[in-house]
């Protein structure tokens, strides 16, 4: 019999590893207090803490700036743009749109300013281009680049993920649990109902001290953006376009807070955030005075100090648990590249116990 896996957390990182745990023969439930629904069912309030549906989902490039963290998060882009690529081509309803990314910073760091477009290329950066100073929206910019990328619209491309999972026989559990053991007294699949291993990529990791949320506000308006656009400014503050193709409009934003709680959203803070993404790249207007607002969006991201959390730990009378949380904004684009990593991990803890999958 195969062995049982239960993933807790139905994020984009419980999604994806949920698919690939499967395809490795693994038999799967995934437990969640949240699932992907609809839009207009989905209140943004009351799941402030279930960010992937609401999130500016889309790759940027970012230059690996020395070996460790840095260089292990590009490889994990570099394979998500791989398998959002096959994707897009194999299943289209998944909701990815692949399209031109923009990037002007007002203070670029040395990795960028070193950064070379042969460079770029050999690093798996599709289409990268240095953009030439009268490329800029104003003098304020003092670098700029482009590059082949992709944006997904969120609600669409989770409920895919899902219905792909299910329709392959995973099972859905809607609950909650307060620990990562306690995951293991859910029975279903696998050898007697056994739980074998659990995957933790709950987001906010049970009690990890290093975890911390990030408030972010944006705004979903109902035009369509060519670009997914990205400015790094001065004062350490982002203006940036996330277009949701399938008809999701574009989520402009935004903002960072840590340790801010507030699910409430700031209408003049709404305000500064459409007025800078226009001037920046008017283009989105289409010839009229101003954009459509449709929502305003407060997430809380889960985000951990050192970054990523991806291993697995021997907790409470032998049992496995399989870390995959931390990823603060990046969980998107870092998506199957720690999903391959989950399935790495699991292997290695059966392979040490003599387990082979029947």
């Amino acid at each position: 019999m195969p062995q049982h896996i239960v993933v807790i957390g139905a994020g984009v990182i419980g999604l994806s590893s949920a698919l690939l745990l499967q395809e490795a023969g693994h038999a799967v439930t995934l437990l969640a207090r949240d699932f992907p629904a609809p839009f207009e069912t989905i209140d943004p309030v009351a799941q402030i803490n279930y960010t992937s549906p609401w999130g500016g989902a889309h790759n940027r490039w970012v230059p690996p700036t020395a070996a460790g963290e840095g260089a292990r998060e590009h490889v994990f882009a570099l394979v998500t743009f791989a398998r959002m690529k096959a994707l897009a081509e194999t299943a289209p309803a998944a909701g990815i749109t692949f399209l031109k990314g923009v990037e002007y910073l007002e203070s670029p760091g040395d990795e960028y300013r070193v950064l070379g477009e042969r460079e770029a290329l050999r690093m798996g950066m599709e289409g990268f281009r240095i953009l030439k100073a009268e490329e800029f929206p104003d003098d304020r910019v003092k670098w700029g680049c482009e590059y082949l990328t992709w944006c997904v619209n969120p609600m669409v491309y989770c409920a895919f993920l899902l219905r792909r999972f299910a329709l392959a026989g995973g099972r859905v559990v809607k609950g909650e649990v307060r620990a990562a053991v306690e995951a293991f007294a859910f029975s279903g699949l696998g050898d007697g109902g056994v739980v074998d291993a659990v995957v933790n990529a709950s987001g906010v990791g049970f009690g990890d001290d290093n975890v911390f949320i990030t408030r972010g506000q944006t705004c979903l308006v109902a035009e369509p953006c060519d670009a997914t656009v990205t400015r790094q400014n001065a004062d350490g503050s982002w203006t940036f376009s996330v277009p949701r193709g399938f008809d999701g409009g574009t989520v402009i934003g935004g903002t960072k807070e840590p340790d801010n709680w507030d699910a409430r959203p700031s209408a003049a803070v709404r305000g500064q955030l459409l007025e800078r993404f226009v001037a920046t790249y008017p283009k989105i207007l289409g010839g009229k005075e101003k954009l459509t607002v449709v929502r305003d969006i407060v997430g809380r991201r889960p985000t951990r100090k050192g970054g990523l959390r991806l291993e697995g730990e021997v907790v409470q009378a032998g049992r496995f648990v399989m870390h995959a949380y931390g990823l603060g904004g990046r969980g998107f684009e870092l998506s199957w590249g720690v999903a391959e990593g989950v399935v790495d991990g699991v292997r290695r803890y059966f392979s040490d116990r003599g387990e082979a999958k029947l």
